[in-house]
């Protein structure tokens, strides 16, 4: 059983920073992508960020140059550091694991976190 927990979120002022983190745990022998993704009232999840394990990362056109994914592969843990929020952030950050192999088996499976609430408001 693979668990994502998330941390950080909260409330913020417009052009404030907030930092997101999301650890794995479970029997986890490798993880291949980890990513965010964000839900706000009545619309779709969308993709916010990725990135690989070997350090390649996708951003949502929208958060380009004001958010910075990473992750720490020995701790199975991936961070969001989001600059310059804007009130359009505001949204529940859920993050992801993907094609995550778990022993001994070497199961492959996609684990969501139970997300953390980000609201940008003055």
């Amino acid at each position: 059983q693979v668990q994502l927990v998330e941390s950080g979120g909260g409330l913020v002022q417009p052009g404030g920073s907030l930092r997101l983190s999301c650890a794995a745990s479970g029997s986890i022998l490798s993880i291949n992508t980890m990513g965010w993704y964000r839900q706000a009232p009545g619309k779709q999840r969308e993709l916010v960020a990725t990135v690989t394990r070997g350090g390649d990362t996708n951003y949502a056109d929208s958060v380009k140059g004001r958010f910075t994914i990473s992750r720490d592969n020995a701790k199975n843990t991936v961070y969001l550091q989001m600059n310059s929020l804007k009130p359009d952030d505001t949204a529940v950050y859920y993050c992801n694991a993907d094609r995550v192999v778990t022993g001994p088996l070497l199961y492959i499976n996609t684990y969501w976190g139970q997300g953390t609430r980000v609201t940008v408001s003055s």
